[in-house]
């Protein structure tokens, strides 16, 4: 109570001592602007770059010559499409040894079951003539251990076939990756190989061209360190191109990614391979992100965008000048004075609670009504001082 006490007894000596002194005044002595109603709005503002939501880099996963290059930038494809087709000689080779060398296996495996049942047979023989007393046990043990080199033959043979065919189905997948399609629908947006052009997959997989959805795009802003702590998720924002500042395009913030780009890397490039070295710069910047449809496909990836981050606004409000703003020591952040000019040409001090404020404008919640004149300086253009 007495922290209240003291400060409305601040602002009434404030009040009084200024409202004397500004009263004595000549009214051509002061500007003044009258309170008037517009839409208003606080906001954060950034540039952004934008960038497909969905897109895919297609490349090759064996290394030969592109025979055929089936679509160029531009071109409209459906998932499943055949893009591209690599020489095959080579995959095609090691896929008809592997089935060669399968085919041998299998032969050397149907002799070995032979041989297994002519040794079951011998040992079967050997065992009847040993309960008769008519053999040796020394031939009965030979035919034993001629069954069981027959069996371990027939499970080495086996597995030796599993390997093949294991061997022979990546050949054939190998195969299969000389003709390359379309993972997805959309766009074909960037072109990195030629017909003709030999692609080496041995240690990276090259990319071969870019698909992208462009229905849909995202925009990767660029916020500074001293206004990142005001953007949010779910904060309303909006948006124009350089080519086109008169539409705006809304959207809403989906993320604010925790961390700052890459040193050298500008924010929006949406791989190594595109990523551009950005200025030398101490300021600090984060990307916040967020989608627009794009269905008219207005849009186009790599496009600058002019973004604002709404952090709150009011239409049709009472504004008066964010100049004529004097703080109230002490008081909460919404509380200020303004000085009213009346109509006897005097002026007069007024306690003023603030809404949606800008840099240039403020939005009156009490105390100043549509048409009061607002006191913004002195006639020879020096600001006024309480």
């Amino acid at each position: 109570m007495r922290r209240i006490a003291y400060l409305l007894l601040v602002f009434l000596l404030i009040s009084v001592a200024t409202g004397y002194l500004w009263a004595r005044r000549p009214s051509g002595e002061v500007e003044s602007t009258a309170a008037w109603r517009a839409s208003i709005e606080s906001s954060v503002t950034a540039f952004g770059t934008l960038q497909p939501r969905r897109y895919v880099d297609v490349g090759a996963q064996v290394s030969g010559q592109i025979l055929r290059l089936n679509v160029q930038p531009g071109d409209i494809i459906e998932k499943g499409q055949l893009l591209v087709e690599i020489d095959p000689s080579v995959q095609r080779a090691t896929v008809d040894a592997g089935r060669a060398s399968l085919a041998g296996l299998r032969a050397q495996l149907a002799d070995q079951r032979a041989q297994h049942r002519l040794a079951s047979q011998q040992h079967a023989r050997q065992r009847q003539m040993a309960a008769d007393g008519a053999t040796r046990e020394e031939d009965v043990q030979n035919a034993e251990a001629a069954l069981a080199s027959a069996a371990a033959r027939i499970d080495n043979l086996e597995a030796q076939i599993a390997q093949t065919q294991a061997t022979l189905k990546a050949d054939e997948a190998r195969l299969g990756y000389t003709r390359i399609y379309a993972p997805m629908a959309g766009t074909v947006v960037s072109v990195a190989a030629r017909e003709g052009q030999t692609l080496n997959a041995t240690y990276q997989t090259p990319d071969v061209l870019r698909i992208a959805d462009l229905s849909s795009m995202t925009v990767w802003s660029e916020v500074s360190e001293a206004d990142v702590g005001r953007v949010k998720a779910g904060m309303p924002v909006y948006f124009t191109t350089l080519g086109n500042s008169r539409r705006r395009w809304h959207g809403k913030v989906r993320q604010v990614l925790p961390a700052p780009p890459p040193a050298g890397v500008k924010t929006g490039a949406s791989d190594s391979s595109t990523a551009a070295p950005a200025a030398p710069s101490k300021v600090v910047v984060y990307t916040a992100l967020f989608d627009i449809d794009n269905a008219d496909g207005e849009l186009m990836p790599q496009m600058t965008a002019q973004v604002t981050f709404v952090e709150s606004s009011a239409a049709e409000a009472v504004v008066v000048p964010a100049a004529a703003l004097l703080p109230v020591p002490g008081a909460d952040a919404d509380r200020f004075m303004v000085r009213v000019l009346r109509t006897d040409g005097s002026v007069e001090t007024r306690p003023l609670r603030v809404g949606v404020r800008n840099r240039v404008i403020a939005q009156a919640l009490d105390g100043i009504q549509v048409g009061d004149r607002i006191v913004t300086g002195l006639a020879d253009g020096k600001t006024a001082k309480p």
